[in-house]
Parts: C-alpha cells; structure tokens; sequence
C-alpha cells in the first residue's frame, strides 16, 4: 500500500455512507449514535441514535457536518459541535 506524500487515510467510525439526491446518509459505530442523515440543500441534520430516538436539527453548514464526518469520534464531536448548537426538534 502507498500513500501520497501528505495524505493520511483515518479509520472513522463511519460504517456505511450512501447517497439519495441531496442526502448523505451515514451508519455510525458509536456508543450513543447509529445514523445520520443530511440534507445537502436544506442544510437539515437527522440523527438516530441507539435509543432510537431521532432528532432532526436546522441550519448545521455542510461545513461543520463534513467535520463531523471525519472526525475521530462522530458521538463526541456531535456533543461538542451540534447537540446544543443548533435548533432541534424530536421526530
């Protein structure tokens, strides 16, 4: 296996990521989230987590969501960056 000069490949938690439209959906290997859902257009987040409730949040910038993809830890960036950032609702 090679590797580019300054390009590192990390292992995320991410388990599956599928694509419908504008939808990024994601399977999460986490201690407290399963799924994310976002909406590339309407900037709207869903998050599943293990008690199977679900969230939807508004206005997260694709910004902060593709962070929140990449990031080590999808459950402890969301706390940190998302859960209480952003306006939320329960589905």
């Amino acid at each position: 296996m090679s590797f580019s000069r300054g390009f590192l490949i990390l292992f995320m938690a991410i388990i599956k990521e599928t694509y419908e439209g504008t939808k990024i959906i994601n399977e999460i290997n986490s201690s407290n989230l399963v799924k994310s859902e976002y909406d590339t257009e309407t900037k709207k987040l869903i998050v599943e987590f293990k008690n199977n409730l679900r969230y939807e949040y508004d206005e997260v910038p694709h910004q902060i969501y593709t962070q929140f993809r990449m990031s080590e830890s999808q459950g402890k960036f969301f706390s940190s960056n998302i859960s209480k950032k952003f306006k939320y609702k329960k589905l």
